[in-house]
């Protein structure tokens, strides 16, 4: 009896092919039975999620050298997705171009606010070349290839360059060596999606998850921030990551997105329970196992 082949893990990203999204979907996922579904932007991700176009997204929030992603915290927050992991991928990038071309000959250099970011000096060390945002990396070095576009660069990963005929003008141009990226995994509350232990062996079940990404704001009480840290510190919670946005129409009120990892489920639960009556609008956004980092 012939055997069927399983079914593809669709697996929406933000930018093309070549993308390091896609990369880290793949580190993730494994790259046997996974389809990327690329989105030109943050939100078209979000949607391909909700219409379930996708069963998983990969979402980038941070990066060691460029900082957090501030408005996916929001995107995240006004959606129903659910994060279910995260992985750390060193970040590599190069300047691309057409082939024939040396750094003298390139003019203009395009690619993602976040990888511009993160090679400053190396713009400042060629003054020449001017910086132009696009919407994704691997993007950008499609449009040079499908363009035939001279003098004009791409900031971008090895795989895009390769995927897109590129040649590698000069490569890790980064100003950090030791550049990461953080990605969050996704899934729809409401989707079927498959099941996170199927995937990666990574669910959000309480005998595995270690970590967790919370949102509140705090209530109208002097002192409400540092009751909560005191409290996490009273049960040896870690808080890895606290990051303020301020809320729209209320002056001077933010809304924090904390990371906090643990050893006890329990005594972790019990933290939540004991902040409750000093914040407001408390939410879950996803329980699940610290990520790897990838080299």
């Amino acid at each position: 009896m012939q055997q069927t082949e399983p079914n593809p893990i669709r697996i929406a990203i933000q930018g093309g092919y070549g993308a390091f999204h896609e990369m880290a979907a793949f580190e993730y996922f494994g790259s046997d039975h996974v389809e990327i579904i690329p989105g030109s932007t943050f939100k078209q991700l979000f949607r391909n999620l909700a219409n379930q176009d996708a069963d998983y997204g990969i979402m980038a929030i941070e990066n060691m050298v460029a900082g957090s992603i501030i408005p996916n915290y929001k995107l995240l927050d006004d959606s129903n997705m659910k994060i279910i992991g995260e992985i750390y991928l060193r970040i590599k990038q190069n300047l691309v171009a057409l082939p024939g071309q040396s750094i003298e000959d390139i003019r203009e250099v395009y690619s993602h606010a976040m990888a511009l970011l993160q090679c400053q000096h190396f713009f400042e060390a060629h003054p020449h070349i001017r910086s132009l945002e696009s919407e994704d990396t691997a993007l950008s070095a499609r449009k040079i290839q499908k363009e035939h576009l001279m003098s004009v660069g791409a900031i971008a990963s090895d795989q895009a360059a390769e995927r897109y005929d590129l040649a590698i003008i000069e490569e890790g141009i980064e100003s950090n060596k030791k550049n990461y990226t953080r990605f969050l995994i996704l899934r729809d509350q409401n989707g079927e999606g498959q099941k996170e232990e199927e995937a990666s062996g990574s669910g959000p079940e309480e005998k595995r998850a270690n970590k967790s990404s919370i949102t509140f704001s705090l209530s109208h009480e002097i002192g409400s921030l540092s009751k909560v840290l005191s409290l996490f510190s009273f049960f040896h919670i870690n808080l890895s990551k606290i990051q303020s946005l301020p809320i729209i129409g209320r002056d001077w009120e933010y809304q924090f997105y904390v990371d906090v990892e643990f050893d006890d489920y329990a005594t972790y639960q019990q933290s939540l329970e004991s902040i409750q009556p000093f914040t407001r609008e408390l939410k879950i956004l996803g329980e699940y196992r610290r990520g790897r980092s990838i080299f």
